[in-house]
Parts: C-alpha cells; structure tokens; sequence
C-alpha cells in the first residue's frame, strides 16, 4: 500500500493535520490480545483469508450449490425460491450459470486481520489496533483526504468472511456462559432455538434505590469497599416491558490511578485556539491540566493477513505491548467492531422521526410453538428466552420488516437511571450492552462505537447560567446524573472516579429554591444541558456571526438562474439570519475575475471593486467589504436586487475558484465565519484548477472505482487554514457536468462545513431541483449556527476512543475543531476496550460541545449516556442496536473505499454480516440447526447491509456519475443516523387505500399510518398507489390500473393516461383523500430538515428506473436479490 498522502502540517514541523477517522498524534502501544503483526504496515501481501471457491463459469468463479435455484438462460427474472422451508441442497456440482445470472462472490485474500497464522476467515477488524510506531515511521496520513491505493478489481463483493472490517483477534473456542446471572426468570433448557443457560448458581441481590436521592448509606457507582470486590453483575438483556426495579448495581473497583497525566493539549495556530483548549482543560485553580485521553492509542490501520483464532485471551494483563507503526492512509477500523446483535426491541424498518421524543421499545410478537423447537415448546411456559435472542430462520423469515418505526433499543439499566438516560436521537452506541473485555468483543464480531448528533433542534434544552461549572479536577467531566453523592459535600466522577468536592454555590437548587439538595440540581437531573460558560471559557470577546456569500458568475452559472433563486432567498430571509447587533455580511463573486463589493455606510450604492491579478490574490479595500448588517442592510438588499442582471449577458466561461476561496479566507480570518459558495462548474484558472477525470464509458464498470480520492491537496489545505481561523466553507454545487466533487469537497469536510449537490439544476428544465433548492436554501440561511466551536468525547477509564467520523479537524487526540456547527451535522466515533471492566458494572460516556452562539454568549451543551457492563456474548448480542451498527459500518466503508478500493469496502460490509452470524450461531446457540440464523435484534442485518452495497456509494455494475457517488459519500459520513437510514433503506408505502384507523393526530392534523412494506416488486400491485420516501428524493407510482377514484381524488386527472409525466405536486383538492395524502406527505417531509422533492411516476416515466432500483430485495443484472445474498452468506458461514 503506498504510503503516499498529504499530511500538511501546522507550521512547520508541527503536528500532522488529522481528519475523519483520525489517528492519534501520541504513539501508542499494542494490546496484547490484538490481530497486529508488531511492526507491521499497512497492506501487506495479504495472505489468502479462506479457501478460494472452486473455479467455475461466471464473474464470481461459481461457489458450490447452496439452494435450487438457477437462473435460466434468458433475460427474464428468475422466480424466487419458496420461503416456507429451507433451501433444498442438491448434492454435486452446481450446473453452469449462464451469462444473465449473477455469481456469487468469490473468497477474496483482502482480509482486515493483521495476523497470519490461521486461513480462518476474517472480518473488519473490531478488535484492537494494530501494533503503533517503530522509529521513522511517517508521520499518520490525514484522514479524510488520501490518494487511492491500487487494489485488484474486484467485480463483485468478494466477500470472505474472513474480510471484513477488522482489528482485533477473531473469537476463539465458544465462551461458556458465566455462572454468575443476576436475578430474572429460569432460562430454558438447552434446544435448538435457545442460547446458552448461563448456569445454576443463585441470583445475586441488588440494592434499591431512589431516583437522584442523597442517601448516606447508598454505595457510590466508584470504587467497591475495601473488604473486597463487588460480585459481578450481568445485567439481563433489556425487558420488554417497563424498566426492571429500582435496582442499583454494586460500584466498580477503584482505579489506581485517579488523576490523568498532566500536560498541554497541542492547538492550531490562533490564541483563541489555545483557549479553547483551557476552555477544556483548566481546572478551578486556573491551572491547564489535561485531560488524560482515553483515547491515545492511535487507531487502526487497515492491515491484511489471515485471521488467526487464538485461545481466548487471559483476563490478566498480556506481555509488554509492541510498537504500532503509524497507520498508513486512513485508520482501519476500531477494535470494538465485535458485537452487532440488537436489544429486544428491534426496531420496524418505518424511517425513524428525527424530532420525536423518547425511545420505545418495539414489541417483538410472541413466538408460537410452531417456532420453537419440541424442548424449547414444552418448556415454553416456565422460561422464555428474551425477544431480542429469540432465534430467526432468516431463509424461512420472509416478513421482516416491522410495521411502524424503528425505535433505538433500551439499555438494560435500573429505571432510576434509565429514565435520565441521554436521548438515542443525540447520542447512541452500536451496543447497549459494554463487553468487559476486548477478547470478549473481538469474540462476538461486532463493532463498538458511538453516533452523534450534538447539536441537534431539541423542543426542550434545559439551560443554567452559573458562575461554576461543577467538574471533575482529574478527567474535567462535567457533573451528570450518574456521578454518585458520597454526601451532600462530595461527589464521586463516573468516568474517573475521583472524589470531587461540592462547591458552595451549588448547594442551592434554583429550580426548587432549596438549599442543601445537590443532588436535584437540573445539572445531575438532565442528561442534556447546556450551560452559558463564565469568563473563564473566554480568552477574546465571542465572535460576531459572519456571513460571507462566494457566488459563480460564469456563463454557465447564469445560463442555469441559480443567481436568480439566490438573490432573492436572501431578501426574503435577510431579515432572519441569525444574529445580533453586530451581525457582519459580504460578497464576493468571481469568473474569471475576482469581484468585490464596497458596501460601506454612506454610499449611495454598491460600488464593484474587479481583481484580475488572480495569482496574487489581495483585498482592494479590506475595511468596506465586510459591513456591518444593521448598519448597510439598504446596500445590501441593492446588491441583490441588481446582482442578477449585472452578468446576464456574460460570456465569460472560465471558473477562478481556488483565487475566490484565498479571497474568502483573506477577508473573513481576522474575525472567523460562515462562507458559503456557489458553484457550478470544474475550477479552470488560478490555483486549484481542475481536469475531468471522469469517463462516461466506464460509470457502468463492475471493476474498482477511480478517482474518488482528491485530485490535488489545495483544498484540503485551505480547509485547514481555514479551520485554523474559525472559519468553515459550506459548498453549493449546482451542475450538469463533472465538478470533481471528490476535491472540492474537501473544502467543507475539513473545515466543518457542509456540502449540497443539485445534479442536473436548471430553473426552467428542472423545477422540482429548483423548488428543493429553494426551501433547502431558506433551511440553511435560518436555522441555528454555532461559531468557533470545540466538541471532546469522553469515556469512562478503561475505554478509548480512537477513530472519528464527519466534518472536522482534530486538534488534538480528542479535540475536534469546527468552526461552524450546526443541527443537521452527524458525527461517529469507534471505540475498544483498553483495561479490563470486570470491576464495573455500567460505564459512561460524555460528549461536550463549547461553541459561540449567533447572540454572542459562549455556551456548552453537554450529553451524557450510561451502559450496562455484561460479560456474557449473549447479552452483547442481545443489546446490539442494528441501525447504528449500519450507520458505523457506512462510515468505515467510505474511508476503506478511498484508502484501498470500492470492491475491499464491499468485501469488508459482507463479512461483517458473515462473522457477527457465524461467531452467533457458533458462541451463542448450544444446539445447532439447518438454516441461516440471526437473534431477532439481528435479523435485519443481513437487509442493511445488502442495501448498502446497492446504494449509489458503493454499487458497481450501474451506471453512476462519479459525483452522485462521491455525494453519497459525504452523506453516508455527514447525515445524522435518523436520516441516514432512509438513504440506506428507504421505506415503501401503499398509498391509495389510505384510512384513519392507527393514525397519528398532530397539531389538530390526522396523519394516516400505512404499514411499511419490503422493497420489492412483488409487493407492488397495477391497481395501487405506492409512495417511496429515499431520504432527499420521494417517488409516487401510480399503477396503470390504479383505482379512478385515487386519480381523480388526488391527482385531479380523470385517467391514467392523463397523468403529466413531470407532475412534482399533489394537488390540493377538498377530497378526504386528497387531505389524507397531502397529511401524510407533509408528515413525512417534516421529520427531515432538508426538503424531498415528489415525484409522480408512471411506467413509462424516466424516473422510475431510479424507482426500481431502490426496490434492494430484488435482482438486477449486477447484484444478487436478497435471498440469493443469505444463501451466500450462509455458504460463507458453513464453510
């Protein structure tokens, strides 16, 4: 693997500029139980992972016959295998597939496991990282920005298990089930559908305890009693009903060491960036003390050889740990890429309400003894397995889906502190349940990590203003709820341990006005807060909000009238920006030329300033061009009402984007902002100049996708100096042609900014692009905006975090820079475990984020969660949330594809569902039984990640425009889960027999509720109506023999033949159909920040081969359907 990418560097000879899945600047040692070769790089020659299929006809090299099904000699679509029974499995060699037919994958030697002593399968590696720095190793690559390694195409998922996403060992011989199970009903004998009996002995007792009360006499979450350790706990997997007791788990074992390493944190250049570190790190006596990362390890590298299946390591610490080399490319994936089951309340694949309140546990329907094996059915009236294990014949399982929403699952936690646990539409983990050990995660295959979404629009946000931020003198955590009172003078840190004392201040409760009662402060009340941070979290006044608006001039960008749409969104919206008295605005435009607008207080109108010098770059009249708005808002609206037509009759064809960006930068670093450019075409002059890479020939290839990495390292490092001034680029990107998406868009990634694609715009040809357009521009230019922002994620001792996802620069090991957040922005973070966490019981996880508001108060919002510690794989399967374990691996998946190759990211998503059901049906079941199985939490797996590999980032086969494939691929890295899960799966409706029964009533409105329905042709029918909701796109289609009373009722056309082929609206007609629709459509459109454009289709419409191929159960030409992906997973299992 080439070692080559660009690590520009803060200053010089400072630290590398890290990014996305970043790695730690701090060399780091290697855990003992890990897959890494000590001194290994990158990819080496990977030895084969497992045994090559026998060769054969097709793409695939034909794997031996798992099922009756073939695919006959024409074009036409095979029928699917009967679902009521397993496969038949006919003996001897599969007969040869003809040339329509779609082999399955073949065994690839890409593997993610860095050990080489075993060919058994490997997977993305979940485990630990690779071993960490000999001397002289180069320095780690940025993350999000690294030039493409060459790879061998692979023309379909080549999918080993053994190649998935990886870092720790594979499991070893099957766990026994530990004896030690809290209190819950006996557990059925073993059987065929059963997991394991955890053992004979007696439940332990568990103390209870009031919700937030100071008792005295209350063992704290800390250290146990010195007269020895506290008996386990395992928590049972999550109720199906409500929240067991008031239980309160036994504290964890002291740490030796409660205070962290003291040092300072490295900052970018600025002294504002140096504060904003103090802002983290200093401790009430005013000195800097770091918080000791948990996280300095660096993170994986992508690194191949065989997976090796060890003992199970020993719960006593390994030998001394060997050096890591620095990580070649982007990091490879965290060790906690184990444990994939979901809680007992697995979600239904309805698109889950961003905005809704709080978790809700889906209830699984009872299983019939028909289900149950002849043991498990005779004692199914004494025990039953808990929902979320209850075993699923994925071959035989044809209706999945459930019917309404998935909700996030609930941790196995006592009420007291469930019911103050952080809200999974801010912060959730991909398991709800902790292992102790990484050996135990390595073992159960599933990744450990967390999605975010921390600056969220929450209805309710309770805020303190104080003079004393209560927090940790050792790890700097802010108080929660799950820190425990010793009495009411001290309180112990949930993440450290330390004992902390209560200031003075806060012995009064403002809320209840009583002195005395610490422990009803809204502080340790609420797992979301926000504090108006002191003096102290300020080294300079906060800065103004600055908004400064690059906009394309070119021939090209007026021929599409985006300038049109622009103009007059801001003068409608002007007035809404958010802001205050000091509120700044400017403009710049550019072809190519650079132009400049005087608007300064005292003119009659806005004077243009032209720059033809663009390769020195320089401000003409620095004071004037960026004007206070309150100030010059006449000038400002004069600008826009004459900025259309000062270039509707331009010629000028060139595109000087680079020079307009140094412009920007120049204009906006002494104070910071928001700069927002519009774009529509390839940059050609100046620095920054693009070619198109794209061949139109080859957008169809089943081979590996080039040129998604940067074409140039311009971008990325203008986003860097950027950043280093509190300023982030959001890029509008409004073309018909190739714009080298992969390089632009690095403008924003690394700046913290945001990017938006509108392929094909064009004001007349395209009105429904133009309509999105325009309510997502109205989104962007009103909804809240934080300036010069810090977010640091911290983990309770013995956990690390080590890999990062989204738009930002990490500052330091922990710290990401943004100079701009805002509510639509996502974040993930991979996770493993570092030190054992026999001795806890639950740990936490804390995410803070310092930012500036529009009004100019410096705030902290601060989210916390709390997770049950089991030592059982059951129970971690039993707590494995589906949805965000999809979310994770999607964001792994797009760093594998830039770093190594589309087809190794393809092969790595397929052998993550191979090896969290193999080391399921190997470590967890006790008796075997034909069949694919899945715990029911896992069931939809096997759906999500097929539909991943059909999605425009990472399909291959059909034809996709390299753009949209890099778009998706910010978007599958950017988007918060809620919305990302529609981009992955959309959710089908039938939409023409709409009633009131179940319906929702909102706000006096009564939103019908269809059942969600398989992505399928088979669930489409001629004389229905079906809705698909994509996320950013919805498609109507309207059967040929669609019922009249449908057409005519809410489409207002009296037949089917009178449908217009570009209708993008529904009607407004005084119909109860047409208002049930128009409701659920708006319902719908609502729970989104960014506005779906509708479209209406019919059979011979265009768009409905973009309809068809979200139908992600069913066959194309260059993909398998579904029940041909679980036949080869299952082959892959069996092996």
């Amino acid at each position: 693997m080439s070692n080559a990418g660009f690590s520009s560097q803060n200053g010089a000879g400072g630290q590398a500029y890290v990014n996305g899945p970043s790695q730690s600047p701090f060399p780091m040692q290697q855990v003992s139980q890990g897959y890494s070769t000590p001194g290994q790089l990158g990819y080496h020659n990977p030895v084969p992972a497992k045994a090559p299929m026998p060769p054969g006809p097709g793409l695939y090299n034909a794997v031996p016959p798992v099922s009756s099904y073939q695919s006959g000699p024409g074009p036409h679509m095979p029928v699917r295998p009967q679902m009521g029974g397993p496969p038949p499995m006919p003996p001897g060699p599969m007969p040869p597939t003809s040339q329509n037919s779609v082999p399955l994958p073949t065994a690839s030697t890409n593997n993610y496991y860095p050990n080489a002593q075993n060919p058994s399968p490997s997977s993305w590696n979940y485990g630990v990282r690779p071993p960490m720095g000999v001397a002289g190793t180069p320095p780690p690559q940025p993350g999000n920005h690294v030039t493409s390694t060459s790879s061998s195409p692979s023309p379909v998922p080549n999918l080993p298990p053994s190649q998935g996403f990886s870092a720790g060992p594979p499991p070893g011989p099957t766990l026994t089930p530990d004896a030690s199970r809290p209190p819950g009903p006996p557990l059925p004998p073993a059987s065929l559908n059963s997991w394991a009996p955890p053992g004979s002995v007696p439940p332990l007792p568990m103390n209870a305890m009031t919700p937030q009360t100071y008792q005295p006499g209350r063992p704290a979450y800390g250290p146990p009693p010195t007269a020895g350790p506290p008996p386990a706990m395992r928590p049972t997997p999550p109720p199906t009903g409500p929240p067991l007791g008031t239980a309160t788990p036994p504290p964890p074992m002291a740490p030796q060491h409660e205070a962290g390493p003291s040092g300072s944190v490295s900052s970018n250049a600025s002294a504002f960036n140096d504060v904003e570190n103090m802002d983290w790190d200093v401790n009430q006596s005013g000195m800097r003390q770091t918080h000791a990362p948990t996280n300095s390890q660096d993170p994986n590298s992508f690194e191949a050889g065989d997976r090796t299946i060890p003992d199970p390591p020993s719960s006593q610490p390994g030998p001394g740990p060997a050096g890591r080399p620095m990580g070649l490319a982007y990091p490879s994936l965290p060790p906690g890429y184990q444990n994939m089951a979901q809680p007992p309340n697995a979600p239904p694949m309805h698109p889950t309400q961003p905005y809704s309140s709080g978790p809700a546990a889906y209830q699984q329907p009872s299983m019939g003894p028909a289900q149950l094996s002849p043991s498990m059915a005779a004692m199914s009236l004494q025990s039953q397995t808990p929902d979320a294990l209850r075993v699923v014949n994925l071959l035989q399982e044809r209706n999945l889906l459930p019917p309404t929403a998935i909700e996030a699952p609930t941790p196995c936690l006592p009420q007291d502190l469930q019911k103050v646990n952080c809200s999974p539409e801010v912060f959730r983990s991909t398991l709800t349940s902790i292992p102790q050990t990484q050996a135990l995660l390595n073992k159960a295959k599933l990744p450990l990590g967390l999605l975010l979404h921390p600056f969220k629009d929450l209805s309710q946000l309770p805020v303190v203003t104080s003079s004393t931020i209560v927090r940790c003198r050792s790890c700097r955590t802010y108080i929660n709820p799950f820190v425990s009172f010793l009495d009411q003078r001290r309180w112990k840190c949930n993440l450290c341990y330390r004992v902390n004392d209560v200031p003075e201040e806060f012995m009064y409760n403002p809320v209840s006005r009583c002195y005395g009662e610490p422990h009803k402060r809204p502080e340790v009340q609420n797992a979301t807060i926000e504090f108006i941070a002191p003096s102290e979290y300020m080294l300079r006044p906060p800065q103004p909000a600055v908004y400064l608006f690059v906009l394309d001039v070119s021939h090209n960008a007026v021929q599409t009238g985006y300038i049109d749409v622009v103009c007059q969104s801001l003068l409608e919206n002007l007035n809404l920006l958010p802001g205050d008295t000091r509120t700044k605005i400017g403009f710049i435009t550019f072809d190519s030329t650079i132009h400049f607008y005087n608007l300064q207080e005292g003119l009659s109108q806005p004077q243009m300033l032209i720059v033809s010098d663009i390769e020195d770059i320089f401000l003409p009249t620095p004071d004037s061009l960026l004007v206070n708005f309150n100030e010059c808002k006449e000038l400002v609206q004069d600008l826009l009402k004459s900025l259309p037509q000062m270039f509707s009759k331009t010629m000028e064809t060139q595109s000087a984007l680079g020079p307009s960006l140094q412009a920007a930068f120049k204009l906006l670093s002494p104070t910071g902002g928001r700069v927002s450019v519009f774009q529509t075409q390839l940059p050609t002059l100046g620095v920054g100049a693009l070619k198109s890479r794209e061949d139109p020939n080859q957008r169809a290839s089943a081979k590996d996708i080039p040129h998604l990495s940067p074409a140039t390292d311009f971008y990325k490092k203008l986003a860097l100096d950027c950043s280093g001034q509190q300023v982030a680029v959001d890029l509008f990107m409004l073309s018909s042609q190739y714009c080298d998406l992969a390089s632009l868009g690095c403008i924003s990634r690394y700046s913290a900014g945001s990017v938006h694609y509108y392929p094909s715009y064009h004001n007349q040809h395209n009105p429904a692009q133009t309509e999105r357009f325009q309510k997502d521009l109205k989104r962007y230019l009103t909804r809240k905006i934080g300036f010069e922002a810090v977010m640091r994620i911290r983990c309770t001792k013995g956990l690390s975090i080590h890999t990062f996802h989204g738009n930002f620069f990490v500052r330091s090991t922990d710290l990401l820079s943004l100079p701009n957040v805002n509510p639509d922005a996502g974040f993930a973070v991979q996770m493993s475990i570092e030190e054992n966490l026999v001795d806890m019981q639950v740990v936490s996880f804390q995410a803070a984020l310092l930012y500036t508001s529009s009004k100019g108060e410096r705030r902290i919002r601060v989210h916390t969660m709390c997770l049950p510690v089991v030592n059982s794989l059951s129970d971690i399967f039993a707590g494995a949330d589906v949805q965000a374990i999809t979310g994770l691996l999607a964001s792994m998946a797009v760093d594998r594809s830039v770093t190594a190759s589309l087809s190794d990211a393809r092969d790595a998503m397929t052998n993550a569902v191979i090896d969290s059901l193999a080391s399921y049906r190997t470590a967890v079941l006790t008796i075997q039984q034909p069949g694919l199985l899945s715990p029911t939490c896992l069931r939809l797996f096997p759906l999500y990640i097929l539909a991943l590999l059909k999605q425009i980032a990472f399909r291959t086969g059909t034809s996709t425009r390299l753009d949209d494939r890099v778009f998706a691929m910010c978007q599958l890295k950017y988007q918060p889960l809620a919305y990302l899960m529609l981009m992955i799966h959309p959710a089908l409706y039938r939409v023409d027999d709409l009633t009131d029964e179940g319906a929702l009533n909102v706000s006096d409105r009564t939103i019908p509720q269809p059942r969600v329905l398989q992505l399928s042709v088979e669930k489409l029918s001629r004389e229905g109506a079906f809705l698909m909701d994509t996320g950013s796109v919805m498609y109507l289609w309207v059967g040929r023999n669609c019922n009249p009373q449908f057409l005519t009722q809410v489409l207002g056309v009296p037949s089917y033949a009178a449908l217009p082929q570009n209708m993008t609206q529904l009607p407004e007609l005084d119909t109860a159909e047409s208002t049930r629709t128009r409701a659920f459509v708006g319902w719908l459109r609502e729970q989104r920040p960014f506005y779906p454009t509708l479209h209406v289709i019919k059979d011979d419409s265009q768009l409905k081969a973009n309809f068809m191929q979200s139908m992600v159960e069913d066959r194309t030409e260059s993909a398998l359907s579904y029940y041909e992906f679980l036949l080869h997973v299952q082959q892959q299992i069996s092996k």
